[in-house]
């Protein structure tokens, strides 16, 4: 990330969306390299309402602070609320321990930024119906599909059956449905990823960087397959795209979550963030994300709030060597004990303080923030992208799909692909997998996922697939029924009995 950097997407959406505080000139003049001007709209009218919906995608609730990261993330055996015990205590108990309430706040807040998106994309389709659609307006509807079967997959794993709406609303009863079930969910997200295959580029020019491309819809495509246990779709899905050749896995691990490592050759969707010296640490523009999981520390260690925490027993899961566990863990050390506790972390050298308090033994790496930017903006990094859909998660889900379908061969492959990039040059660590019985391949695959993909959003989803999540969870409460989240009980309540709550929360 160079330090003039960045961003093409959000300048437009937030200046199409206007700040109460400012105009568009005073966000505009740090001029972030690449920047995208009105001139530079290819796809008509419809441009400022898709751009509005990329910066959604960085909503709180959706993908970048507690609420989303509660209901993706600390609901597996590898992470957990984290922070202080008084500090959200009604988040551990509900999402770490499987307390589940209907009234929980976040969980209301996680189902309305996915259904205030699901609007957006309705109403823009809407328009669309009533013209002839340019090649940059199919593009643009692309990209709105893109966004609605992205958030359905989202409610459809939480929820399981959820209202299908797929239509404009005009006025707040036009919502009130019951819900839909499990397969017809599916089959909307089918058709709308079938629709944005055909119609988003492969690729764009650098100054689009971060806009969605056919690659992010058959990845999500292939990650819905997974979800369903449909190993040959999943199959189709993920090999076209290792076969299109586009991504690749030459970007180091220790590369891919610093801020040089931002839209590398594995980067299949990514949400765009930044900060200006005016705006250091916007919304509008960048996002919490980094400053949720950051130190919870004083002084120059005031980096976050500490939440979203990797556990003991994910420290504990990774091979013998296996770097990636030093680019999943940030190591600290507390008040008043020894550096010499913690080895530094790189690739800053350093070794946080946090304060006494903090009940974790780590804070997620993988959002571990470079101090340049953060003496150049605020220590709470803003500026830091999200990462959503990788290249490695691609090549894993091909090798699941193959060993599920009796392809040893195929499965081991895809496999040492990964495992190869992770082992860089040190051939004394993470050895090839030979075997050819498919059920210790089956558990390489899955704890090849846990250890790639670790504080990466799917790993509970992966338990509850696979049908061990009550054998890994039973421990902390979990019982078959929390596969589901309870629908929030104010939508059950507006609803005057249109909605029904699932049954194992009646």
């Amino acid at each position: 990330m160079t330090m003039n950097k960045k961003r093409i997407l959000y300048i437009v959406a937030a200046c199409t969306l206007s700040f109460a505080q400012m105009g568009c000139s005073d966000l505009l003049d740090q001029a972030p390299q690449g920047e995208l001007i009105d001139t530079d709209l290819v796809g008509g009218t419809y441009e400022s309402e898709i751009f509005g919906m990329y910066a959604a995608m960085r909503d709180y609730a959706l993908t970048s602070g507690t609420t989303a990261l509660a209901i993706h993330s600390f609901r597996s055996e590898d992470a957990e609320k984290g922070s202080t015990s008084t500090d959200g205590a009604g988040a551990a108990k509900m999402y770490d321990e499987f307390n589940y309430d209907a009234s929980d706040g976040m969980l209301q807040g996680y189902w309305s930024a996915n259904y205030s998106l699901i609007h957006k994309v309705n109403t823009l389709l809407e328009s669309m119906k009533a013209g002839n659609l340019t090649d940059g307006n199919l593009v643009n509807k692309a990209e709105a599909l893109f966004f609605r079967a992205y958030c359905y997959f989202n409610l459809v794993r939480a929820f399981g059956e959820v209202p299908l709406i797929d239509f404009k609303i005009n006025q707040s009863s036009d919502a009130n449905i019951p819900k839909s079930s499990v397969n017809d969910i599916y089959a909307l997200i089918d058709r709308d990823l079938t629709e944005a295959e055909k119609y988003l580029p492969r690729t764009w020019e650098s100054k689009y960087i971060g806009r969605l491309t056919w690659g992010a819809a058959r990845s999500l495509h292939a990650r819905t397959y997974m979800m369903r246990n449909d190993w040959s779709n999943l199959w189709t899905a993920a090999t076209d795209v290792i076969n299109s050749g586009i991504y690749n896995l030459n970007t180091p691990f220790n590369d891919i979550f610093r801020e040089s490592g931002e839209n590398c050759s594995e980067s299949i969707f990514e949400l765009q963030c930044t900060a200006t010296s005016s705006l250091p640490e916007s919304e509008d523009i960048g996002s919490k994300f980094a400053l949720v999981q950051g130190v919870r520390g004083s002084g120059e260690w005031n980096m976050g709030w500490g939440w979203n925490t990797p556990t003991e027993t994910l420290a504990n899961a990774f091979e013998a060597g296996d770097p990636r566990k030093d680019e999943t863990l940030l190591y600290f050390i507390k008040v008043g004990e020894s550096p010499s506790l913690i080895p530094a972390n790189q690739p800053y050298n350093e070794k946080p303080v946090a304060t006494n308090d903090v009940i974790a033994k780590y804070f997620n790496k993988k959002a571990y923030t470079n101090p340049t930017y953060r003496a150049k903006y605020t220590k709470f990094g803003f500026w830091f992208n999200i990462r959503l859909i990788r290249y490695a998660d691609v090549v894993l889900m091909a090798a699941e799909a193959a060993i599920e379908q009796n392809n040893t061969k195929a499965a081991k492959d895809y496999l040492e692909m990964v495992r190869s990039r992770a082992r860089g040059k040190n051939t004394n660590i993470l050895p090839k997998v030979t075997t050819d019985d498919q059920v210790k391949l089956r558990n390489a695959i899955r704890q090849e996922r846990r250890a790639e993909l670790a504080m990466e959003f799917d790993r509970f989803y992966d338990l509850v697939r696979w049908g061990i999540a009550e054998d890994v969870l039973g421990s902390f409460g979990y019982q078959k029924k929390h596969a589901l989240l309870p629908l929030p009980q104010e939508e059950i309540d507006k609803s005057n009995g249109v909605l029904k709550q699932n049954p194992d929360y009646l």
